[in-house]
């Protein structure tokens, strides 16, 4: 069970997993225990409440608020049971269905059939039962069948073929269940006592004619009285003992004779159930009861002495309300049964539009039991709606096509369906002819539109309404003609394609590109008309002239521009002088550009060389010995410079070439005086390592004490033992200052004193 899925009918509040249910035996509806205790309460006060004696009925049956299915007052729940039954106050498990014990349901499955349902504790009704029997059919003709035994009853579908009550007929019904319907044929069939006949169904041989039987009695004097009967009639009924009119006298008389009456009082009982009729035996009915009796009137208000057969009615008007709850009754001594109020209701109905016809009632009245026709707008499609949904109710789809005619200029609208109101504006193609060209209107159709209208007013507030919004049907012109045209641009560059309304000579604002008479530019001016042009590519006379200086092309490695202007043909040859310096990059050389440029690479190394000796040296060190040349020096390895060469401990030195020198073969060896030399070194070497490593090892040592130092501080001496000093008293070392010049002080007032006196 979901949450909120419950609701409860009485209080209309959510049936939560912990609050106490009863669940309707009829219709399965959870409901609260205490809603459904206060619901029966209730009941039974509201029917004691209008009844007479206003004393609660102990029996009195209550119904579920959603079938209405009865109960006795034993079977108001008390205890809050589960589904099933079994257990007592359910405790909530989130693993169960909430209100159930979780066991296995073991209810009696419905229709019973001795099997009980399977299924955990739960709510609603048992499933039919799922267990398989052999099963025969209504008719039994058939052989049995396997089914289930929830549906074990099941038809052949064959005649039944069963005999009929009238014996004569078969049952020509398909295999039903229980007893054969009454017999649906006809018959000639004689009245009880066999003197008509008529045809009648059937199922029902047994009818009484309208004549009395008539046949002579026993006794021979009289006749059966009794209308059309089976059997005998019987012995003669004057016939025997009888009695007087009042029966207290009995006589034995023959049948042919009357019972006389008796001298007695008659004493029979009259109508009015009280007395006794006074008269003397006599035959025929007793008269009305005259005896004057006290009454009390109909309402029990008042009492009168009146005749025993006249009602007394006081003149007390009745003040209850009738049936309607609206009326009061004001019949004349009303018992309290006061009749159903036969006034007309005439409330307005749901619909809105007509009054109840029917007798003044209470609650609400029925629905309104009219209907209303809502039809499209060519009223062929229609629907029936119950009186007042026509207001919310839209009216029916017609698949019919639209029949109004078109309000533009095309022949015909589009297709579309019945509808209200203005069709939709046309969705057609105008196709109009355009003015100022010969293309058609392409836009879509722009006759008849309905189209907005607000006055633009300057209102000299807010407070000041807006105006008013109008829809005209307006035929509005055809939009300026949009068909792409070619255009070509003066100069004939290229062609534009413009919108027809549009379309124009123009420039392209390219440059006009046309040679001029120097065959070297062409012009520059913005596309523009061409006159006296030769031919499409040369320029004519409205184009510029050529006043530029010569641009063309210089031969390779000369940078010089032309000194004429712009002109056909070749240009002459250069004859300013390159300055450049000499391979050896000392001698700054002037040579023609136009002979620098036509030189080949060995002319060129030639025109840049000026002739000295060069200045570079080589990498052994010496000068080059050629003349000023390009790239590196050549003979690098045939140097022929002297060069000392030493032994390793270069004591001794030895002149050898550069170029033997370089090619490894210049060695001087080292003699004995080399030898001890060289012990000598690594000796004055090795005491120098010593020497060093001491150093660096006192080097260390002190910064070691250094950083010491800085951790702990410097060592402080050991401190003196500490003596105990007993300095003197303030007295002690000031008295003898203090008390001599107070002493003074004293004796010399003291004669002061004196002197006075």
């Amino acid at each position: 069970m979901k949450s909120k899925a419950n609701t409860c009918l009485i209080c209309i509040e959510t049936i939560k997993r912990m609050d106490a249910v009863w669940s309707c035996q009829g219709c399965y509806a959870m409901l609260h225990i205490s809603c459904i205790q206060k619901w029966v309460r209730d009941g039974v006060y509201q029917r004691t409440a209008f009844s007479d004696d206003n004393i609660p009925e102990r029996d009195l049956p209550w119904f579920c608020p959603k079938c209405r299915h009865e109960y006795n007052q034993t079977d108001c729940p008390t205890r809050y049971f589960c589904f099933c039954g079994k257990e007592e106050d359910p405790q909530f498990d989130p693993w169960l269905v909430p209100h159930s014990c979780g066991q296995v349901c073991g209810r009696q499955l419905k229709p019973e059939c001795g099997h009980s349902c399977l299924l955990l504790c739960h709510p609603g009704p048992c499933p039919p039962c799922p267990q398989t029997v052999r099963a025969t059919c209504y008719c039994g003709r058939q052989s049995p069948q396997i089914r289930r035994c929830g549906t074990r009853e099941w038809t052949c579908g064959q005649p039944c073929s069963k005999p009929l009550t009238c014996g004569h007929h078969v049952c020509g019904q398909p295999c039903h269940k229980g007893e054969c319907p009454a017999c649906p044929e006809t018959s000639l069939q004689p009245c009880q006592c066999g003197r008509d006949s008529c045809v009648r169904p059937c199922a029902s041989p047994s009818w009484q004619c309208d004549q009395v039987c008539g046949e002579a009695l026993s006794c021979g004097h009289h006749t059966c009285e009794k209308v059309c009967h089976p059997g005998e009639c019987g012995t003669c009924p004057r016939a025997g003992l009888r009695t007087c009119p009042c029966g207290k006298t009995s006589f034995e008389l023959p049948c042919t004779k009357d019972a006389p009456t008796c001298l007695s009082t008659c004493d029979k009982m009259l109508d009015c159930g009280q007395h006794q009729c006074i008269q003397r035996c006599h035959t025929g009915p007793c008269g009305t009861c005259r005896q004057m009796t006290q009454k009390t009137c109909r309402c029990g208000h008042k009492t009168k002495q009146v005749p025993c057969f006249k009602e007394f009615l006081c003149d007390i008007r009745c003040a209850r309300m009738k049936n309607c709850g609206k009326h009061a009754c004001k019949r004349k001594c009303c018992d309290g049964t006061c009749p159903s109020c036969e006034q007309p209701c005439g409330r307005t109905l749901g619909c809105r539009n007509h009054k109840c016809a029917s007798r003044c009632h209470p609650g609400p009245c029925y629905p309104c039991p009219l209907t209303v026709t809502i039809s499209c707008n060519c009223k062929v499609t229609s629907v029936t709606v119950p009186c007042g949904a026509e207001r919310v109710t839209k009216p029916p789809r017609c698949k019919r096509l639209c029949k109004q005619p078109p309000d533009c200029h095309h022949e015909a609208r589009l297709p579309h369906r019945c509808h209200f109101g203005r069709c939709p504006s046309c969705q057609q193609v105008c196709d109009k002819k355009l003015p100022n060209c010969d293309h058609v209107c392409p836009s879509v159709c722009h006759t008849a539109v309905l189209t907005k209208i607000q006055e633009k007013v300057q209102r000299a507030g807010p407070w000041e309404a807006k105006p008013e919004t109008q829809l005209k049907v307006l035929n509005k012109p055809c939009p300026p003609c949009q068909v792409l045209v070619p255009m070509p641009c003066l100069g004939g560059h290229e062609v534009f394609s413009m919108k027809c309304f549009e379309a124009r000579v123009m420039s392209c604002h390219r440059p006009c590109g046309r040679l001029l008479t120097c065959t070297n530019h062409t012009c520059q001016l913005e596309c523009h008309k061409v006159v006296g042009a030769v031919d499409e590519h040369k320029a004519g006379d409205t184009c510029q002239k050529c006043e530029e200086p010569c641009h063309r092309p210089r031969p390779d490695g000369c940078s010089h521009t032309c000194l004429l202007p712009c002109h056909p043909g070749d240009c002459p040859p250069c004859r300013v002088m390159i300055r450049m310096r000499c391979h050896c990059q000392l001698v700054v050389q002037h040579i023609p550009c136009d002979q620098w440029t036509h030189a080949d690479d060995r002319e060129r190394q030639r025109l840049k060389s000026c002739h000295s000796s060069c200045p570079k040296t080589l990498p052994c060190g010496h000068n080059c010995k050629s003349t000023c040349h390009p790239n590196g020096c050549p003979n690098l390895e045939r140097c022929t410079e002297k060069v000392k060469v030493r032994c390793p401990c270069r004591r001794r030195k030895q002149d050898f070439l550069c170029n033997e020198v370089q090619a490894g073969y210049a060695k001087v060896e080292c003699d004995d005086t080399c030898q001890r030399q060289r012990e000598k070194l690594k000796k004055d070497k090795e005491e120098a390592e010593k020497l060093h490593k001491m150093q660096e090892e006192q080097r260390q040592k002190e910064e070691y004490e250094e950083f010491e130092r800085k951790i702990h501080g410097r060592k402080r001496k050991p401190r003196k033992p500490k003596q105990e000093a007993n300095e003197p008293r303030f007295l002690q070392r000031y008295g003898k200052f203090i008390i001599a010049p107070v002493l003074i002080l004293l004796l010399a007032l003291f004669v002061y004193f004196l002197l006075q006196q």
